[in-house]
């Protein structure tokens, strides 16, 4: 066989990255909302109709009242209160304004059993606590408040896609929740044939969020790539993955809920990636009760 055959045979040999994709499809990867595809036609255009995306979006009320509050919480730092869906929209720009949209409808599209709500809950807390981290430790990396949110509302969702998949995947949550050393991802793959970071990847890949937030989903609970940036994974997904793990860190410090081993197993990197110490943590663990309870005005 030739050289040309041999290139043209490897070509149609699907990598092993690309079949992995393909069979974790099976799993359930929930589609991409219809409201985004309303969002990205509007980025597309010259001159975006910010008013009929606002009715489009107003004519979901629950959309409308997420969006509103999105726009107004404290972590975005805006002077000004919206007071309408379209001075959400213009404060927000569209680029943040979609990604707020994705994490508003990511929770409606699951059933509302309680271990999925309460996971939810704890998401939401760890995605305001991001945005927050970015208003104390700066912005860097091109990461902003409004990528660390989206990115705290997106980190974990393979889970819940897990838990629809197999019934016994709590259990191996609370397997790897316990585990003081072996990678959080490692646990869950002795038994199921995925990770929940892996999935979560490819489903923000799929719903069209950027690739830096997908590869921070994808790897943050990964010691080695985070420890070797910017080698491993960009300098803006790691930090995002760093910022993250930090206000996981002090959801649970402020909750005493749903309590992990991660932060003793990928802390140093963190530090080092936010360029913070043990010092600055503690500061900001004295803060964040406030805003992990959402009553930081």
């Amino acid at each position: 066989m030739n050289d040309t055959a041999n290139t043209a045979n490897a070509s149609a040999q699907p990598t092993v990255e690309r079949a992995l994709e393909l069979s974790l499809r099976d799993i359930g990867i929930p589609p991409r909302p219809l409201i985004l595809d309303h969002v990205s036609e509007e980025m597309l255009k010259p001159e975006p109709d910010f008013r009929h995306l606002a009715n489009f979006v107003s004519a979901d009320v629950a959309l409308a009242a997420g969006l509103l509050r999105t726009a107004n919480s404290p972590y975005f730092g805006f002077e000004t209160r919206a007071k309408t869906v379209m001075q959400a929209l213009l404060m927000l720009g569209l680029e943040a304004a979609s990604r707020a949209i994705a994490g508003l409808v990511l929770r409606r599209i699951f059933p509302p059993l309680p271990a999925i709500e309460r996971f939810w809950d704890g998401s939401a807390r760890v995605a305001r606590t991001s945005g927050w981290l970015v208003r104390k430790l700066g912005v860097r990396d091109n990461v902003r408040a409004d990528d660390a949110y989206t990115y705290g509302l997106f980190r974990d969702c393979g889970i819940p896609i897990l838990m629809k998949k197999f019934p016994g995947y709590i259990d191996v949550l609370k397997a790897a929740n316990a585990e003081p050393e072996e990678p959080f991802t490692v646990i869950e793959q002795t038994r199921c044939p995925t990770n929940h970071a892996l999935v979560g990847s490819l489903m923000a890949h799929s719903w069209l969020l950027t690739d830096e937030l997908s590869d921070a989903i994808r790897h943050h609970h990964d010691a080695v790539a985070l420890a070797s940036m910017p080698q491993g994974i960009s300098p803006a997904a790691a930090r995002m993955a760093a910022l993250g793990q930090l206000a996981e860190l002090l959801v649970q410090r402020s909750t005493g809920m749903s309590m992990t081993r991660e932060w003793g197993k990928l802390g140093g990197a963190c530090q080092a990636i936010l360029g913070i110490d043990g010092a600055v943590v503690e500061t900001l663990a004295a803060e964040a009760p406030a805003v992990v309870a959402d009553i930081l005005g």
